[in-house]
């Protein structure tokens, strides 16, 4: 028996599927987490045995801009020492530590868990150029973003000092990290449920309108789907909005389904007092836009059930994104047979291919996006062998069961210390 100890401060993260399946086989997991956010999520199984560390506190004011991260990682990769060393002190003793890096929590784990085989989640390297930073000049912030960047990725590059092997998603996320790290990092996508995110032609999504009726959307109506954690430019939210108007003018009968909350996951944040989707709405209003609003749903953020209801109901899925971490939003999509029309960025590239698996933009062209989009949903009825291209693409390339479990299952029993 194997004894797994996994870290993340928002356990399980991308160690969902993972965990679980050793746990389920009989190998002793254990988890660390942040208290704060572990009691906003459940056990993925009973056999793991959870340990939360206290929220810890982020950086002084007076720390330098570029340090901030550095400093609050610090302290959050203190706070699991802290925890990990009385765990060690009452006899835990894994053979394996798997940890995400990128908010310090795997700073010290050596030093508690020296014997163990140490694999680290490699999710985003930043460097100043080439990703992110930089890419949309909207929001550029010159040589300043690109130094604070590189600092950004310190972490990282101390705690992967000492780690045995490290695992990243996508082929273009792996290709961030240093050149030299390459030949200890297996690519391998922490997977899709494709049994449980399928396709479904009598799925019907209920959305309650603002007067308390419920419109009730299915496979016969002209749905236009856009999905992120948070609604934010990081994922092309203002490109979307921007591109809307002429979508509705072009398309009358259809319906725009928007998940995803007010707050900023990545980026910068808006001006004080308000949010990304109230400020494109008022640059609706000074452009003296006539939008049918009524025809525009924010739903929030969905339960997970009437998430998939929205993505099986969809004509049309509208995924952007910086050159950036790929969301699993994207890939569900596809398992759900939707056709995608996503930004031509990476890691995006990596999996659609235009007019065969979905299609593909330009990020910054509006007036191409919504030219697009409008095509592909009069034409939604002939797209059923890119849907079903999208999902075989998922299928044979990250399905859970039968793909990226045995992959990951593999590696973690071939890491050598």
């Amino acid at each position: 028996m194997t004894c797994y100890l996994f870290v993340h401060q928002n356990f399980p993260g991308q160690f969902l599927h993972v965990s679980r399946a050793l746990a389920e086989r009989g190998d002793t997991v254990v988890a660390i987490g942040e208290e704060k956010r572990l009691r906003q999520r459940g056990n993925p199984h009973p056999r793991i045995r959870i340990h939360a560390y206290p929220e810890p506190a982020g950086a002084g004011r007076e720390t330098h801009h570029y340090l901030r991260d550095l400093e609050a990682q610090v302290r959050r990769g203190q706070a699991v020492f802290r925890l990990a060393q009385g765990l060690a002190r009452k006899g835990l003793r894994p053979d394996v530590v798997i940890a995400h890096p990128g908010w310090g929590e795997a700073l010290f784990l050596k030093d508690i868990f020296p014997n163990a085989r140490h694999v680290q989640y490699l999710e985003y390297f930043y460097r100043g150029k080439g990703g992110d930073v930089g890419f949309d000049r909207e929001f550029a912030s010159g040589v300043d973003a690109e130094c604070k960047a590189r600092v950004k990725s310190s972490t990282q590059l101390l705690s992967f000092e000492y780690a045995d092997a490290g695992i990243s998603p996508t082929a273009w996320q792996m290709s961030r990290y240093p050149g030299d790290w390459h030949s200890r990092i297996a690519c391998i996508h922490e997977g899709v449920d494709t049994t449980a995110v399928h396709p479904d032609a009598s799925a019907v999504a209920g959305i309650r309108r603002a007067d308390g009726s419920i419109l009730h959307l299915g496979h016969d109506d002209e749905v236009l789907t856009y999905v992120a954690r948070n609604l934010e430019p990081y994922r092309g939210f203002h490109i979307f909005m921007r591109a809307l108007p002429a979508i509705l003018e072009s398309r009358p009968n259809a319906q725009v389904l928007v998940v995803g909350g007010n707050g900023v996951s990545y980026g910068r944040q808006p001006p004080p007092g308000t949010t990304y989707r109230e400020l494109y709405e008022r640059e609706w209003e000074q452009k003296g836009l006539a939008i049918d609003r009524s025809r525009v749903h924010f739903l929030g953020k969905l339960s997970y059930a009437d998430y998939l209801t929205v993505l099986q109901v969809s004509s049309l899925h509208v995924y952007l994104t910086y050159p950036f971490v790929l969301s699993w939003s994207m890939l569900e999509a596809m398992s759900a047979g939707c056709v995608v029309l996503g930004s031509a960025t990476a890691p995006v590239q990596e999996v659609v291919r235009d007019g065969e698996n979905g299609f593909l933009a330009d990020f910054f062209d509006v007036a191409a996006l919504a030219d697009k989009a409008a095509d592909l949903l009069a034409r939604r009825r002939e797209l059923t062998t890119i849907r079903a291209a999208a999902r075989d693409t998922i299928v044979s390339r990250y399905d859970l069961r039968t793909v990226s479990l045995p992959q990951m299952l593999d590696f973690l029993a071939t890491v050598k210390g």
